[in-house]
């Protein structure tokens, strides 16, 4: 009985790990929104919002220039609960040398890219004694660094924009053992995504190829298996108003937000119920050998074609290899779009 009420302990810690994630996010965010216009023309306390806008103004660059990380965040005991509550790891097929700079490619998005998230954003799979001498850095959209306090808890995990800009700095400026972690089909990359399918986009995806070529930075493929496992995704009949309503809702989110808007559901609170949790299915996340590529001030377009060629068949080397042990049939293939 003692055993049971350990493990009910460890489920319920697991789950409210995952619960808090994006409220925290949305809560962090309101704080500014609300509070400032607030201060400024209710209260005599207007100093408060003018100082806190003045250090965002002060401090606007320091996304772009590699950010504040912190050690403890990333080590934070929660984000090992968030690990096991799927469970998520981290792979390593071959050594990365401190003595590079990394771009490492990761497909697919999933409705949120957990893999990534805490391979590479947190500690909690031991990404820093897997890849020992290497800083990750995880891309995502740059209108998060707009928002008071948000900004500061993001880059405190390592986060960065994904902007030419700041991901060049990292990879120009910072010396070696950097590693920039993309999601290189982006959001649209989420309406593909359902449990059985492994499709990407791919195909016209070259900005990652020409940065690294850039840069010299190595590319690395990486693949999460069972990203696409943890919500089921709904894209209803053409011709119904189900359909008419998601698409005018996909266009609307699309133009105001940059994202697209997905229709999925997971689980609730209990394992049986409907909710928008995951569901509690494995995800591993498994980094490929680098590609060396060479610096190239000005790439054309026939050598941004010719390492995106390799690239893409790396990519499909490492899927193929690993899809079986991770839960894929020997039959399933991937389709790059």
């Amino acid at each position: 009985m003692a055993f049971l009420s350990r493990q009910n302990l460890q489920e319920i810690l697991q789950t409210l790990s995952v619960l808090q994630w994006l409220p925290v996010y949305i809560f962090l965010g309101a704080i500014p929104i609300i509070l400032i216009p607030y201060f400024l023309v209710f209260t005599n306390f207007w100093t408060l919002p003018v100082l806190t806008l003045a250090w965002l103004a002060y401090d606007w660059n320091t996304h772009s220039q590699g950010g504040r990380r912190s050690a403890w965040v990333r080590k934070w005991t929660l984000w090992k609960y968030f690990r096991n509550y799927f469970p998520i790891k981290l792979v390593k097929t071959c050594d990365l040398s401190p003595k590079h700079n990394y771009i490492i490619a990761n497909h697919p998005h999933g409705v949120v890219s957990y893999g990534v998230f805490i391979n590479f954003a947190t500690e909690a799979t031991g990404v820093a004694r897997i890849f020992p001498g290497i800083t990750p850095s995880v891309g995502t959209l740059e209108g998060i660094f707009w928002i008071p306090i948000v900004r500061e808890y993001v880059m405190s995990m390592g986060v960065c924009p994904v902007s030419e800009l700041a991901l060049k700095y990292l990879l120009t400026q910072k010396g070696s053992g950097n590693a920039v972690v993309i999601v290189v089909g982006g959001a649209a990359e989420a309406l593909l995504c359902r449990p059985g399918v492994s499709t990407i986009f791919l195909k016209q995806r070259k900005g990652f190829v020409k940065l690294a070529l850039k840069t010299g930075a190595h590319l690395v493929p990486s693949y999460s298996f069972g990203e696409n496992e943890v919500y089921n995704q709904e894209t209803f009949p053409e011709g119904t108003w189900l359909r008419f309503f998601q698409k005018a809702f996909q266009g609307t989110f699309k133009k105001i937000l940059g994202l697209n808007f997905c229709t999925f559901h997971g689980r609730g609170l209990t394992q049986e119920s409907w909710g928008f949790l995951p569901f509690n299915r494995p995800i591993t996340t498994v980094v490929g050998e680098p590609l060396p590529i060479p610096r190239i001030k000005r790439p054309n377009k026939k050598t941004v074609d010719k390492y995106h060629t390799l690239y893409i068949s790396a990519l499909r080397k490492l899927f193929d290899q690993h899809k079986v042990q991770y839960g894929l049939s020997e039959t399933q293939e991937l389709t790059i779009i």
